[in-house]
């Protein structure tokens, strides 16, 4: 294999291992979100902004994996 080609790989499974972690917590986050207002529909306005976050956070790791791809020559 060449330089390119290994590059290529790696690439791809960066973007593939770092897109698919985040992807399952933010299903995780708001499953549990979701199932916490339908046992107790009053917390939805307390949920909501920690379930954002928590999204937003679990997003941010997976814009750090394409920029990592990016900085990869």
């Amino acid at each position: 294999m060449d330089h390119e080609s290994i590059l290529a790989l790696s690439k791809g499974l960066t973007m593939a291992i770092g897109g698919m972690f985040p992807a399952l917590a933010i299903g995780k986050i708001v499953a549990s979100a979701m199932e916490a207002i339908g046992r107790n529909p009053e917390s939805a306005g307390k949920s909501f902004v920690p379930m954002l976050l928590g999204a937003a956070f679990a997003e941010a790791i997976a814009i750090y994996a394409l920029v990592v791809v990016f900085t990869l020559k």
